[in-house]
């Protein structure tokens, strides 16, 4: 059995670990809205940088695209409905017995809890874009959970939901695992070290079989 070199991994959330595609698709009315919603989204938290209101660069994405504000909105309301990826907590829960785990989410901190809290899992720390005052791929959100974990950037393995999350994680000097599980294209043209459409891989690189 090879040595792994990490001592934790960290978690995007949104994407990484909860399937709020689907949700976003259903408010939207379709997979095809939904799906330019939610990538116009990130498009815009990835290019912001400094945290701004959560719910408002959603509405703000919505608007975009060309989809109503006031059904958007909605999404807010449903918000407890999320769930994590089917394989999600098993993966977890056989990674957290071995290694530190931790969550960088670019969601406000009331719904990040409440994201985390629909998955039945002990992290051990978290960081959101509104308590660290920036979204990722800022360094500030990679450095903050690497502070709490007290662990280094090439000993920490980084899960992303999204081709920025990629970028924002190699940039510190993680490995990264990209959780591609719908499909999206590599528009930063940074690669991850691994490119997945599920969780369980993880199982193998950290040597849990």
């Amino acid at each position: 059995m090879n040595k792994v070199k990490y001592e934790a991994v960290v978690f995007d959330l949104l994407t990484g670990l909860i399937n709020s595609w689907s949700l976003w698709n259903e408010i939207a009315g379709s997979d095809l809205t939904g799906q330019k919603w939610r990538s116009r989204y990130l498009e815009i938290t990835y290019n912001t940088f400094q945290y701004q209101d959560y719910e408002k660069l959603v509405l703000q994405a919505a608007r975009d695209v060309g989809f109503s504000e006031s059904k958007a909105a909605n999404l807010f309301d449903e918000w407890d409905r999320l769930s994590p990826w089917l394989e999600a907590e098993e993966v977890l829960n056989k990674i957290r017995k071995k290694y530190l785990i931790g969550i960088a989410t670019n969601c406000s901190i009331v719904r990040g809890n409440k994201a985390i809290n629909t998955m039945n899992v002990k992290f051990d720390f978290s960081v959101s874009a509104e308590e660290v005052g920036f979204y990722k791929p800022h360094p500030e959100m990679y450095n903050s959970i690497l502070n709490k974990m007290n662990t280094s950037p090439t000993k920490t393995l980084f899960v992303a939901g999204s081709p920025f999350d990629v970028i924002g994680a190699k940039s510190m000097g993680m490995d990264v695992y990209w959780h591609n599980r719908i499909g999206l294209d590599n528009i930063t043209k940074q690669e991850p070290d691994y490119n997945e459409k599920t969780l369980y891989k993880l199982i193998e690189i950290l040597n849990l079989q």
